[in-house]
Formats: structure tokens, C-alpha cells, sequence
């Protein structure tokens, strides 16, 4: 990634994420309570079961369908319940949960919700229940995502409401609940639950889906006693709405291999003052914390020969070090470059700048193989690399350009070689920018399987401001991961959590006409957004979703640790995405790296 600057007195940065179509512009390129990752514990859904009320006439939250949804789909986020109101409520609540009414079968009864007419309040084969007496906020209607019926979640007041399904006679082992869904945003809690299945409860939020677009969500669980409740939730405010339709329950686990971080700018920004604390303000050093959170993968970028001295071979060998002796593993990303490499510039180091094709070959193999035998050496190999970052337009150019894959496929293929002769082990990515284009995408991916360039992982860029909605997300991700039958790593997204500036340049995402509908520039926001990316990623089919990173997560604003290695009085345009908020503290987005 790299950076972008609107500040009227500032040197224009590299074009990293000014976002003119179809790449992204450059970048170095209110107290909400946090979002938390699911966890087991108190309920807010649960109260006596009263017997299904006759459905009444209701709107239909149909997606694009009606106005009732374009209504619904319009309103502001609600603040979300407090941490200690909502465990309080839940305490009260969960004393009442009634007995779940279990089904004699190990499969889901009506997955579809197709065995019933519309206005059905409690589907054929499920429950429903409600603390709040509100059976009736639950009910089936037309508009499926693959047959005529779905359930919904929707009432005109404040609602709590929960449907759900108890199998029994399941052997014990793994099992992953899948299903569709939609949702208005801005509820207390809208989800899908595993839970009394012999351990604690597992679930999946709903994210906001303001375009209407179905989106698959997964959730697993172990399951000890042969029994297990498919539970389907919702703790709105009144017109919000949720809607679920194909689940399926089989055997089988899910989760995220890769919970990183890219952390090339951390030694600069410590080398120029910056502190870190925990959210209650303990100081602590920036990777120990992220690690702490849950962050498993460090990735580092590597320049040439950079003008600052930052983000070369000894830096990376250094937090390499920094990185296996926390307990995570390295992604090296190859710029081939002395400075921000990305879809706007792919500029030849100096060292190289004469150089043409056939010599470019030899120089991507020895720089490769020099920075990863080194790590080697020194007992870091590299886990990932990336051969080149956000390469959509090719790299080393004008040699290296998609106007010359047949060159570019010739580049790629010396440093995958290189640096496989280093490390057989060592998972080769291919990276891309759009995440959310996938046929572009697939473009580039044909070209280069068309000339036989080795790699192991498909490497997208997904930033939802600039990338477009979810669905897009999900769509190329379970695509290409099919179409070449490789796992698919989100190798860079980050969300703002304020609008609000730190320093004198202008930030990259700078006002509310920027931001991803359903996500404010808030900590929830950004930690829901953050979520919502790994929920995408985790619901790839067969596997193959291998996680995401977070870029520049303790990149803070410190004078002198700018976005231009050329010019130290160049600022940050990025510090609003941090993972840090402007007193240092971790903010509640990193618990996300404790993802399942």
C-alpha cells in the first residue's frame, strides 16, 4: 500500500490510493462500546416460550422489493448496548430460558423455510422465543435467496427474538452452520449461534448489507454430547430487520489461519517516539499487544535501497526477530522498488533503472533470494512472500507491465524460484489490489496461469470504502479460490475508528462521504468492519479462506515518521486507521485477531 495527500502545503504522495477507476487513491501511504468477538456467556434473547401468535400483517422486508425495506435500510446506526448493561440483562434474562424444544433428528428440519406459507411466525421444525413476548417479531415471507421463503427478523417497536433448532443424535466431533443472510445494521445484536453443544456458545454477527445482497456466514463448533441448538438471533430497535434463508449443518470446522498485521513502519514510528499502551492505558510495546490480541502473522514490507533507511534488508531481518520471538509468523512483501510500489507505480529501484528484461530476471532472483536465505540464516524463514504488492498493472515497469505479461510472468516466476531454492516451505503469494473486482481478478489470474507462474496463495487488497460492498468481496473470493483451487489471503484492509486528524496532513479517509455504508468512523465501526471482513473470509467453501491482515495497525502519527522516505518532514495520512487511538491505547478492533 502506499499513500495519498491532500494537504494544500504538502508534496503530493505516491498514487497508492487516490482512487481514480478502477485503482485506489494513495496512502502511504464518540464513545461507543466495543464490538465483541463472539464469546459465550449471558443471552439477551432468551425468555419464556409463549405459543405462536397468528402472524399478523407485516411489512415486507424484502431487500430491494418494497419501501418498507428501503425505509428500514436507511436508518442511522444505534448505539450498541454497554458491555455491563448488556451482561446484566442477559443474567436476568438467561434465569427464564426455557428447555429447548428439541427435534428428533440430526439434520436441520426446513432449512429453507420453504415448508411453510408466508406470515408464518414459528417456520415447520423450529421455535421461537422471545423475553419480550414478541414471537410474532420472527415469521417467514417470499423472497428467498434461493427458493420463494426466508425467515425474518422485524418488528415497528424495540424487539428481542430468537429462532432456533435443537438437533439430537449427532456424534460428537466438528460441525459448521451455514446460512444466508441480510441485515438493516445497527442492532443491539443480529447473529447466528451454536450453542449446548458441549462447550461454549460459537457465533457469527450479521453485517449490514445496505445494497441488499445475500451474504453467507459461517459458524463451527465441537459438539461433545450429541446434542446441539442452531440458533438464530436478534436484539433490535424497532424497524431494524434480519433475514436468513439455506442453512446447512454438517460436519466440519472453520476458522482463520492468518490473523496479522503489517508492521513494517512500527520500528520508524518507535524511532521517532511512539508509545503504546493497552486499552486501560498499561504501556507496552506494539507488537507484544497486537500479539497479545490475537495477531499471529507479521507482515513487512522490503525496499531496495529506501532514502530513510526504513523498510531494507536489516529492518526486516530485525522485526523478523522481533516477530518470531513473539510467537508469529513473517509474510515478507517484495516492492521491488526503493518506495511505495502499488496499482499507480511500479518504479524500478535506482540500482536497476537501466537494466532490461533478462538482467530484471537476475536481479528479482538475487534480491529475493539474498533478503530470504538471510532471514533463514538467522533462524526466521519467511512463512509468505508476496512476489511484488498490489501488482494489478504488473511491476518493474515498463518491463514488468501487464502490457508485457508474457515479461511479467518471466519476473514473477525468478522470485517465486528464488524463493522456493531458499525455502521449499514458504507459501508463495501473488498480490492484487480490487478486491472486490472479480473480473479483473480473474483476468490477471488467467494471464498469469496461461504462462505457468508458480504461487501458492491468491493475495487481494479489500479496503470497503474504495473496493465496493461485501458481496463483491465474497463473490470473488469464493470465485477465484474455485477457479484455481487456491486458499485466498486479504492481505490489506483497514477502517477508520474517527474522522478526526493527529497530525497536519489531511488523513486518506477524511470525511463521512468517504465512509463504507453501515460502518461509522467510530471503534465500533472499524471493529465491525474489521469483522465482517474476516467472517467473509472464513465462509470461502472447502477451506480455502486463509485469513486476512490489517495494514499499518501501529502506524500513529509521530513527527518525522511520514509516509516519504525521501522527505522527513512529510506526515501521516493513515493514523485514523490505526489500531491505536490518539492516547495510544488498543482499541477494540484488535480483539477481532482472536477470531476463531
Amino acid at each position: 500500500m502506499g499513500t495519498a495527500s491532500h494537504h494544500p502545503h504538502a508534496t503530493p504522495e505516491p498514487h497508492r490510493h487516490r482512487r481514480a477507476a478502477p485503482h485506489r487513491p494513495p496512502r502511504p501511504p464518540g464513545a461507543v462500546p466495543p464490538v465483541r468477538p463472539r464469546a459465550s456467556g449471558a443471552d439477551p434473547l432468551h425468555g419464556t416460550t409463549a405459543p405462536p401468535a397468528p402472524a399478523p400483517a407485516r411489512p415486507s422486508v424484502e431487500g430491494t422489493s418494497t419501501m418498507h425495506l428501503a425505509q428500514r435500510a436507511h436508518r442511522p446506526w444505534h448505539t450498541r448496548l454497554g458491555a455491563t448493561a448488556a451482561t446484566a440483562l442477559g443474567a436476568l434474562l438467561l434465569a427464564a430460558l426455557p428447555a429447548p424444544q428439541a427435534h428428533a433428528a440430526a439434520t436441520l428440519t426446513n432449512p429453507g423455510f420453504e415448508a411453510d406459507a408466508t406470515g408464518t411466525a414459528t417456520p415447520a421444525g423450529w421455535s421461537t422465543s422471545s423475553a419480550t413476548g414478541q414471537n410474532s417479531a420472527s415469521y417467514t415471507e417470499s423472497g428467498g435467496a434461493s427458493g420463494s421463503y426466508r425467515l425474518s427478523h422485524w418488528s415497528s417497536s424495540a424487539y428481542q427474538v430468537e429462532t432456533y433448532q435443537t438437533l439430537t443424535g449427532l456424534a460428537n466431533g466438528a460441525y459448521t452452520l451455514s446460512a444466508k443472510v441480510r441485515s438493516s445494521g445497527g442492532q443491539n445484536a443480529a447473529y447466528l449461534a451454536l450453542r449446548g453443544c458441549g462447550g461454549a456458545e460459537q457465533r457469527t454477527d450479521l453485517p449490514a448489507t445496505p445494497n441488499g445482497a445475500w451474504i453467507r456466514l459461517v459458524t463451527s463448533v465441537q459438539v461433545t454430547g450429541g446434542t446441539c441448538t442452531v440458533s438464530l438471533r436478534s436484539d433490535a430497535h424497532a424497524g431494524e430487520w434480519a433475514n436468513f434463508d439455506d442453512l446447512t449443518f454438517t460436519p466440519g470446522t472453520t476458522g482463520l489461519t492468518v490473523k496479522g498485521g503489517d508492521l513494517s513502519t512500527l520500528p520508524k514510528n518507535e524511532a521517532y517516539g511512539a508509545t503504546y499502551a493497552t486499552a486501560t492505558g498499561q504501556r507496552g510495546d506494539a507488537l507484544g499487544l497486537l500479539r497479545g490480541a490475537g495477531m499471529n502473522y507479521v507482515r513487512l514490507k522490503v525496499w531496495v535501497n529506501p532514502a530513510d533507511g526504513y523498510n531494507n534488508k536489516a529492518r526486516v531481518l530485525a522485526m523478523a526477530q522481533r516477530a518470531k520471538a513473539a510467537g508469529a509468523k513473517v509474510l515478507v512483501d517484495f516492492h521491488y522498488s526503493d518506495r511505495w510500489a502499488d496499482p499507480g507505480q511500479q518504479t524500478k529501484p535506482a540500482a536497476w533503472a537501466s537494466h532490461g528484461y533478462s538482467q530484471l530476471r537476475t536481479d528479482v532472483y538475487n534480491h529475493t533470494y539474498d533478503v530470504l536465505d538471510a532471514l533463514k540464516a538467522q533462524g526466521t524463514t519467511a512463512d509468505m512472500v508476496q512476489i511484488g504488492n498490489e501488482i494489478n498493472g504488473g511491476m518493474l515497469w515498463p518491463e514488468g507491465s501487464t502490457a508485457n505479461f508474457g515479461q511479467l510472468a518471466g519476473v514473477l516466476t525468478s522470485g517465486a524460484q528464488a524463493a522456493k531454492a531458499v525455502s521449499a516451505t514458504t507459501q508463495v503469494a501473488l498480490h492484487l489490489a480490487e478486491g472486490g473486482d472479480n473480473g479483473g481478478t480473474r483476468w490477471w489470474f488467467d494471464q498469469a496461469v496461461a504462462r505457468q507462474v508458480p504461487f501458492d496463495v491468491i493475495a487481494l487488497s479489500y479496503y470497503s470504502y474504495w473496493h465496493g460492498p461485501l458481496s463483491a468481496l465474497q463473490a470473488n473470493l469464493d470465485d477465484v479460490s474455485a477457479r484455481y483451487n487456491k486458499p485466498v489471503l486479504v492481505a490489506e484492509t483497514a477502517y477508520a475508528s474517527t474522522l478526526a486528524n493527529n497530525d497536519a496532513l489531511e488523513n486518506v479517509i477524511a470525511n463521512s462521504s468517504q465512509l463504507a455504508a453501515g460502518y461509522p468512523a467510530t471503534p465500533a465501526g472499524q471493529a465491525a468492519n474489521l469483522r465482517d471482513v474476516m467472517n467473509v473470509v472464513e465462509a470461502v467453501p472447502n477451506g480455502r479462506g486463509l485469513g486476512v491482515v490489517y495494514w499499518e495497525p501501529a502506524w500513529t502519527a509521530v513527527k518525522g515518521s511520514g509516509w516519504d522516505p525521501e522527505d522527513p518532514a512529510s506526515g501521516n495520512a493513515w493514523e485514523n486507521q490505526a489500531l491505536f487511538d490518539y492516547s495510544s491505547r488498543l482499541l477494540p478492533a484488535a480483539n477481532w485477531f482472536a477470531h476463531r
